[in-house]
């Protein structure tokens, strides 16, 4: 996976990807693009001690904290200095469900990493993982085997720019933190 792209061009291509988190996650089923000329990223006013993984070199992890409760897993993206990401939003959960379901304190696999809250409780995120290579232990990346049907939206939760067609997913998910609209479907479907 080449990690210094655009965000919208790493969020679109993750989908269907499987992430793997010392052994234990699924498949990418959504995403959300995230550039520093975006008011609604964490990048938008530059450079923070918060946000300084967004400036870093592509391919790492930056971790927040969100709302004081959750905790976010997002992808570095872009050169170096653009303060850009991609935040995973749901995993359609595949490995370790077991681990999942016990750190969730829930049982639907439907549930299990259904938000970017959900993810960060699921696969065990917290601070520790803010800056590490996606690319190397513990994190590990699988390429899709099946084709997916890839559907773009507007993102959600957020009330700056949240027009922006930076939602990424797999059609129908069960697993997706929000479906997706009627008119994202019919507008932007493609075969990934």
């Amino acid at each position: 996976m080449n990690f210094a792209q655009s965000p919208q061009t790493v969020a679109r291509q993750l989908i269907g990807w499987t992430l793997l988190v010392d052994g234990i996650g699924g498949v990418i089923v959504e995403t959300e693009a995230y550039d520093m000329d975006d008011e609604a990223s964490h990048s938008f006013k530059g450079p923070t001690l918060r946000n300084a993984p967004m400036f870093g070199p592509p391919g790492r992890a930056y971790v927040y904290l969100s709302y004081g409760l959750h905790w976010c897993l997002n992808v570095v993206c872009q050169e170096a200095g653009h303060g850009a990401a991609v935040l995973i939003r749901a995993l359609e959960p595949t490995h370790g469900l077991e681990a999942m379901r016990a750190r969730r304190g829930c049982h639907r696999a439907e549930l299990l990493a259904s938000g970017p809250g959900r993810v960060g409780q699921a696969l065990a995120i917290d601070r520790s993982f803010n800056g590490l290579a996606f690319d190397e232990p513990p994190f590990e990346l699988l390429a899709p085997r099946d084709e997916i049907e890839l559907v773009v939206g507007v993102r959600i939760g957020i009330t700056k720019a949240g027009h922006l067609p930076w939602r990424f997913g797999i059609a129908n998910s069960p697993f997706l933190s929000k479906r997706f609209s009627e008119a994202a479907h019919g507008a932007a479907r493609d075969l990934v």
